[in-house]
Parts: C-alpha cells; sequence; structure tokens
C-alpha cells in the first residue's frame, strides 16, 4: 500500500464514527421522508373516495303522515 492510501485509510478510520452516525441519520431522514410521501398519498386516497362517495350518495326518503295521530291527540283533550 502507498502511503497515501495508509493515510486515507486512517483518518476514515478515525472519522468513522462521525461517518457513521452521518449515514444513519440519512437512512433516518430518508424512511421518514418516503413514510410521509405513503400517509400524504392514503390520506388523499381516502379523502377522493370519500368526496366521490359523498357526491354520489342520495339518502332515502320517506314520506309520513300523522292524521291518525293527531285525530288521537285531538281525541284525549277533549
Amino acid at each position: 500500500m502507498s502511503q497515501a492510501k495508509v493515510d486515507k485509510y486512517k483518518q476514515e478510520k478515525a472519522n468513522r464514527a462521525q461517518i457513521m452516525a452521518r449515514e444513519k441519520r440519512n437512512r433516518f431522514l430518508t424512511r421518514l421522508a418516503g413514510l410521509a410521501v405513503v400517509v400524504a398519498v392514503v390520506a388523499w386516497a381516502g379523502y377522493s373516495g370519500y368526496s366521490t362517495y359523498m357526491n354520489n350518495y342520495t339518502p332515502d326518503k320517506t314520506e309520513i303522515t300523522t292524521d291518525a295521530l293527531d285525530e288521537y291527540l285531538s281525541g284525549l283533550s277533549s
């Protein structure tokens, strides 16, 4: 090995803790960014699906007559 290679190896070995910490931090930030993207896509898909569902939703309409109840209540008060 040449002296330059030996010096480079010694310098890398001396800074190995800092290099490993930097790589670990970069891996964490990459995973965090990926997770943020996944969460954003899932939230967008959920909101979009819900919005589409609600735009196409038509509630059931029920009509009732209260004539019989009105007659009964008026019969009680007299």
